[in-house]
């Protein structure tokens, strides 16, 4: 009797094969398996064989990085090749305060780790706690008559609340070290062991390492793993990977819980600490300290770089690239996925080797790092981002932190619709609006090395709603100078795309500021040279209801080709914009813009323009054209004002 080739998993085609297969055999042939309790047989083996080859289905794609699904086979298969995902990070923030009490014979005091204060955001409460006391000196108060002040400047606390758990390690059992609660921050994480008689510690401190790399029988290091539920295991040593715990000892493992991303913006803190003598530490009894007044405290940098746990796609993404690199820096993709580990708020990385550095920089790799929250990387973390890169370079290799550049794409579109298919131009505006928000958003931009592609931009303004006929979009490039006010300074903007040029000029515009030889507001602008490929930037003015007077008829450069700006030496005491900020913008050659090397290509929505227009002809309004042409005509070119508008 032959077997039917099964080439379909669907449960009609099972059923087909199986009602072919048993006609096959003569004794069934002509049966009618539908009118008959056959079919009820043939439906309980189709749905058997189907339930089968799904389950089989399942587990061989959740047996493979590339096509597993669930979190806790990503993690597993992620483990095997050594890849410990991010975990939460808490939020930090730097405050400032003074504790002053009456007693005169109070040396030091001590912040306790645990709680600190209390945030507000968005009017929800937050925590922030330290993992460590926090020592200080005290001096003579000011505010109190013999009393003492103690100051804790620029305390970094972390948003997240304090928790601590210990195990008695019983070597006579398979004993697992799982810390219960998920939304831990690992790198708060701080692991201690003692003898079972030594209830005066906690003990010797255990360190984390992420390799085994220095590594003999006596080092007193520990292991990390994420398991189900986004819960964590420690890993200690066998006695010759790591120190071996012996039977009765005691681990106490301390660590914050935090809220992630959540906790960021933070700004207005309320103490709820726990101040002690100094001189207590050692002490069975500590003696608590009360402030003589209540403490006010300052912010000095609100909660910031607070993140939520890797995601399955960032883990899928990254875990064979940090097992290709092989804990060493050398591509560009090494310095990616490791940067990416050791600054876990990091949103994206450029990374540009000095031989392609104008002029070159042999032996110096530039990184640029856009984090997850903010624009910039602060100098303190630039300084650990390149100290622990250090264990993972060549040899003789320099890496240098330079800051963010970013390249604003920003549009002035004008949508003609048909006003017999929306209720009103403002809904439809609404709803192009969240479209182009959500091309923002997309892989296409919002990265180095981005691509604005300007062809799916106008299918996506066309195809939000029918109402839509057509649009004519025109691109805009930015970037922002930011001023070094009162002082003479030079200065450069590269763009990364080659500049549209019109004859006449005016391709280059920025929004007004001030300089120390003129009074009035001045801006800039260009004039191309007679090769059309460099022209000449000119300082001018324009006061009210008067011709444009030019103020300096060399200030700087343009490569039109290079898309480069250089500015010659300046001095330069306000601008228009907040922040110390001109806004100089050009016209792209290509409406297609490329984030070149150390640029960050960021779609800005805030400052794009949607213009509604009423579609005249589509709308049945007129049939020749004559009213469209004359009151609707919208230029696909750019305007010629002078400044920035």
């Amino acid at each position: 009797m032959p077997f039917t080739k099964f080439t379909n998993l669907d449960f009609d085609q099972i059923k087909e094969s199986i009602k072919d297969y048993i006609r096959s055999n003569s004794d069934f042939t002509g049966f009618d398996f539908d009118g008959s309790n056959f079919s009820v047989l043939i439906d309980t083996l189709a749905y058997n064989t189907y339930i089968t080859a799904f389950n089989s289905n399942m587990v061989v794609n959740e047996s493979f990085l590339d096509s597993a699904t669930l979190r806790e086979n990503v993690v597993s298969l992620a483990r095997n090749i050594g890849y410990l995902p991010r975990s939460r990070s808490a939020a930090k923030a730097t405050i400032s305060f003074d504790v002053h009490t009456n007693n005169s014979n109070v040396f030091g005091m001590v912040l306790k780790k645990g709680l600190v204060c209390v945030g507000n955001q968005s009017n929800t409460s937050y925590v922030f706690s330290i993992v460590e006391d926090i020592e200080r000196n005290t001096e003579d108060s000011d505010e109190v008559i013999g009393g003492k002040k103690a100051t804790f400047n620029n305390i970094e606390v972390y948003q997240g609340t304090f928790l601590s758990k210990q195990f008695v390690v019983d070597s006579s059992l398979d004993q697992r070290f799982i810390l219960d609660n998920p939304y831990i921050d690992t790198s708060t994480i701080r692991v201690y062991v003692r003898d079972g008689s030594d209830t005066n510690t906690l003990g010797v401190e255990y360190k984390f390492v992420d390799n085994i790399f220095n590594v003999n029988s006596d080092s007193l290091i520990f292991l990390l793993q994420e398991i189900q539920d986004e819960k964590y295991e420690l890993l200690f040593g066998d006695g010759i990977i790591g120190k071996k715990l012996e039977n009765g000892q005691v681990v106490t493992v301390e660590y914050l819980i935090t809220d992630g991303v959540d906790g960021n913006g933070a700004n207005l803190f309320s103490f709820s600490g726990v101040i002690r003598d100094s001189e207590e530490v050692n002490s069975e009894e500590v003696k608590l300290i009360t402030p003589s007044s209540p403490i006010s405290i300052d912010t000095i940098q609100s909660a910031q770089n607070g993140a939520n746990i890797e995601s399955v796609e960032s883990i899928k993404y990254y875990a064979p690239k940090i097992y290709s690199s092989q804990n060493r820096a050398v591509t560009g993709r090494d310095y990616e996925a490791i940067i990416k580990r050791i600054y876990p708020d990091t949103e994206s990385v450029s990374v540009v080797g000095g031989e392609e550095l104008d002029p070159p920089e042999f032996g110096t790799v530039q990184i640029s790092i856009k984090p997850k929250n903010g624009e910039f990387v602060s100098d303190f973390n630039k300084s650990r981002i390149l100290s622990q890169l250090k264990q993972y370079s060549v040899s003789g290799i320099n890496q240098k932190i330079v800051d963010l550049k970013i390249l604003y794409v920003e549009l002035d579109s004008y949508v003609y619709y048909d006003d017999s298919k929306v209720s009103t131009a403002d809904t439809l505006k609404s709803k192009l609006s969240n479209s182009i928000t959500k091309y923002s958003n997309s892989i296409d931009v919002n990265q180095f090395g981005g691509r604005f592609r300007y062809s799916k931009l106008l299918r996506i303004i066309d195809s939000t709603d029918t109402a839509v006929t057509s649009n004519i979009t025109r691109v805009t490039i930015r970037r922002n100078l930011v001023a070094l006010l009162n002082q003479f300074a030079q200065y450069e903007l590269c763009f990364g795309n080659q500049f549209h040029v019109k004859k006449e000029g005016y391709n280059i515009k920025s929004t007004g500021f001030k300089i120390s030889t003129e009074s009035d507001t001045v801006y800039l602008t260009d004039i191309p040279n007679s090769d059309g490929k460099t022209g000449i930037l000119s300082i001018v003015k324009k006061p009210f209801g008067e011709n444009t007077q030019i103020i300096s008829d060399f200030a700087g450069t343009v490569d039109y080709i290079k898309g480069e700006i250089n500015l010659n030496t300046l001095n330069i005491i306000s601008t228009s914009k907040p922040n110390n900020i001109i806004e100089i913008q050009a016209f792209p050659e290509s409406n297609d813009v490329v984030g070149l090397r150390d640029l960050y290509l960021q779609l800005d929505v805030s400052k794009s323009k949607i213009n509604m227009l009423k579609d005249v002809i589509s709308s049945g309004d007129e049939v020749s054209g004559t009213v469209f042409s004359r009151d609707f005509y919208t230029s696909s070119y750019s305007n010629g004002s002078l400044i920035r508008e």
